[in-house]
């Protein structure tokens, strides 16, 4: 079956398609098996929890929501066009938009969550229970949401002249070119300002840290509070910075046409988020450390159970070829 010339065009070249289904592929199977991990321990094994474990809880459910998507581009990539119809083609494309817009207020909560813990930690208690995290996950979700579903119903198509045997929105934002004021506001509220949220809770904790202001908190609390940071500080910078960037820049482009390769480079990125969470869940979670480290211990007692199996079968038959040649 032929779909026309533009499929090839709007993928790439063949080397990048491999490397989109390796890539996908690798972050599918990580990113499933880290977060679905992470749920397990923060939703069902985490007996007191906390603020921390509720936005844990949502950074989880926000990634496999993402990563359920990824088989769709996998496939994309391998066959070289879209064969699962105009529905998923949409949904796909929106969650492009949806997951770092959820992701950066989700790290803004976490980033306010850690000033709370550190430069007012008198009023832990009435600003870091679960029943404010609980409500202000839910709002996060609902605002962006709100922001994403009209994507669902965007008139400016650029695959319907293909008959959605392609599906170039999933990759590259150009499309929205024509609702800019919309998006500039997008940007502005779900990139600019939980950055900005962030930014504004490390300087401050970073100060309080530097001038001894923290003197009564554990040196524990305070290593955790500034690995969680770190790793948001990081994270950011790596996998949502290069994505927001690429999509100013192509908003603003005269000529749009074609494969666009930082497009498709800032969008798998920003799909690596879901795997690097893995950090993360380690560093908020002892339960999490140490479901990881028994996976390891289990792995390594297999492989000398393994071992021992194989040189006690070696030792055997040399013991009875010794045997033989005794009896000979």
């Amino acid at each position: 079956m032929e779909y026309g010339p533009s499929s090839a065009t709007e993928q790439g070249p063949r080397e990048y398609r491999v490397a989109g289904v390796i890539f996908y592929s690798f972050i599918f199977i990580i990113g499933v098996v880290v977060n679905l991990t992470a749920i397990s321990v923060f939703a069902l094994t985490t007996k007191k929890r906390n603020s921390v474990t509720v936005y844990m809880i949502n950074v989880a459910l926000m990634d496999l929501l993402f990563i359920f998507v990824l088989p769709f581009k996998i496939t994309y990539h391998h066959l070289d066009y879209w064969p699962f119809g105009e529905v998923l083609c949409r949904i796909s494309a929106s969650l492009t938009i949806f997951y770092p817009c959820m992701a950066l207020w989700l790290f803004a909560l976490i980033s306010a969550d850690r000033y709370m813990a550190i430069v007012q930690p008198k009023h832990v208690k009435e600003l870091r229970n679960v029943p404010k995290a609980v409500v202000a996950s839910a709002c996060v979700w609902l605002m962006t949401l709100g922001s994403t579903l009209p994507l669902l119903f965007s008139t400016d198509d650029p695959d319907s002249s293909s008959n959605f045997t392609t599906c170039v929105k999933m990759e590259d934002i150009v499309y929205l070119r024509r609702e800019n004021p919309v998006n500039f506001v997008r940007l502005v509220f779900f990139f600019l300002v939980p950055i900005c949220v962030m930014v504004g809770c490390y300087v401050v904790i970073v100060d309080n840290l530097v001038h001894g202001r923290t003197s009564k908190l554990k040196p524990k609390v305070k290593q955790k509070s500034v690995r969680i940071i770190v790793t948001l500080i990081v994270q950011v910078l790596v996998c949502f910075v290069p994505f927001h960037v690429c999509l100013v820049v192509r908003l603003l482009e005269t000529d749009v046409g074609g494969f666009h390769i930082w497009a498709v480079f800032t969008t798998c990125l920003m799909s690596l988020s879901t795997v690097l969470d893995i950090i993360l869940y380690y560093i908020v979670s002892k339960q999490f450390q140490d479901r990881v480290i028994s996976v390891i211990l289990y792995r390594n007692y297999l492989r000398s159970v393994r071992r021992k199996s194989l040189h006690t079968h070696t030792g055997s038959i040399r013991s009875l070829s010794n045997l033989n040649s005794a009896m000979i």
